[in-house]
């Protein structure tokens, strides 16, 4: 049996990292079996080499070999590629066609982002894995293939099944041995030394000069998150070999070539699902929505201030304020205690003392009356029911809450 750097040696294989190692000595040890082997991995990770390595250590290395891109194959046509098709079977089908599972008699199929199979074609496949029979398109007799499937995907199939996208019986019939492709920021101590390989080919391949890096854009380059794993890390050593003149690549020179991860400055839309997904829910909200309402009262309280404390405020700036404090007044239902007259008194020291307290009296129950958190559910729950004529399922969706959530809202605050 080859030793573990054989076999990198010999599939082009390049890293020293543990998990990476597991990997390949898994594929070793179950290569002379004929147990179906499924290959997990984030696109990009180099999954493709593993169906190649278990089938050149096994017994069926002499017999024929498949690639197949299950997600590249339309729907409608998928089953004949698989399983052939008679004559006639469907419009276009002029003449028989023997499908994958027939010309690959004997040897390895490889079936690449499985989880992109339709339900019936899984129907099929799992057919072929537990009886090794199957039926063409069109056909009515039933065939036998001794063809060794493995299988790999970059999705969860566990969660595939769960939301009814894949069969369970055969993703428990695919994953008898499970090899996992470990993603490149899980091998740190392999990234520089595949960027140096792949410049390295590309300096040959374009005849020019190989690349030389610098300590900080080694460390650079570690640092990446590479979501795009190993073939994202070639693309960016192919970009920089052709594109750089200078071939003493700095940090800084990297950095151009690099993504950057935004945050995306706009307000986020929350449904139901989100929001039972991100644990928030409709009381939380509402206590969110309370405090941004008694800042603003703050602020507000703070400018009136400022406008009855200065005597040199000029009447195009209590005008302009005035007016703000009207809108917000407005906006939030306060109560305007304040209006142009108020802010244009002519003896202020006889008027300020009233008015502040005016203020404070009316903010302080409006903070009251709003921060009582079962009177503002309420409130809006009424205000929702209103705006859509009694209509539970527009008003719930109107306020992010379930259906089912909302009728027991309204039951306990005596709505219905």
């Amino acid at each position: 049996m080859m030793d573990i750097q054989s076999i990198k040696q010999r599939f082009g294989i390049i890293g020293h990292s543990p998990r990476l190692d597991r990997a390949i000595d898994v594929a070793r040890q179950v290569a002379p079996t004929d147990i179906t082997v499924l290959i997990t991995g984030e696109s990009g990770t180099g999954k493709e080499a593993f169906p190649k390595i278990i089938h050149h250590l096994s017994s069926r290395k002499h017999g024929p070999y498949i690639a197949v891109n299950c997600g590249a194959i339309p729907e409608g046509t998928i089953d004949s590629e698989l399983f052939g098709h008679e004559k006639g079977s469907f419009t276009g089908a002029h003449d028989a066609r023997k499908g994958y599972f027939e010309v690959v008699n004997g040897g390895t199929i490889f079936l690449d982002e499985v989880a992109e199979l339709p339900m019936l074609t899984q129907v099929r496949l799992l057919r072929i894995l537990e009886t090794g029979e199957f039926i063409k398109v069109g056909a009515s007799k039933v065939l036998k293939t001794d063809v060794r499937v493995v299988a790999a995907s970059n999705v969860d199939l566990q969660k595939a099944v769960s939301e009814g996208k894949f069969r369970e019986d055969l993703y428990y019939r695919l994953n008898t041995v499970p090899i996992n492709v470990p993603p490149l920021r899980e091998r740190k101590e392999d990234i520089v030394m595949l960027f140096k390989k792949f410049s390295a080919d590309f300096a040959e391949k374009y005849r020019m000069p190989p690349l030389h890096l610098t300590q900080d854009a080694e460390q650079l380059l570690i640092n990446h998150r590479w979501s795009g794993n190993v073939r994202q890390l070639k693309n960016l050593a192919e970009q920089v070999s052709v594109l750089e003149k200078d071939r003493h690549i700095t940090a800084d020179i990297l950095d151009r070539y690099l993504p950057r991860e935004q945050d995306n400055p706009l307000p986020v839309l929350f449904n139901q699902q989100q929001t039972e997904a991100s644990g928030m829910n409709e009381r939380e909200i509402l206590y969110k929505v309370l405090f941004e309402m008694k800042r603003d009262i703050t602020d507000m309280k703070k400018i009136i201030m400022q406008m009855l404390e200065d005597e040199q405020v000029s009447q195009s700036f209590q005008e302009e304020h005035a007016h703000l404090i009207e809108k917000l007044a407005k906006d939030r239902d306060l109560p305007q205690v304040y209006h142009e007259q108020d802010l244009n008194v002519p003896d202020k020291e006889a008027h300020q003392d009233d008015a502040v307290e005016s203020y404070e009296e009316a903010t302080h129950e409006y903070v009251e009356e709003n921060l009582s958190l079962q009177e503002k559910e309420k409130d809006l729950i009424e205000r929702a029911l209103d705006k859509h004529n009694g209509r539970r399922k527009k008003a719930a969706r109107e306020l992010g809450i379930s259906e089912r959530t909302l009728y027991r809202k309204i039951k306990e605050y005596g709505l219905g």
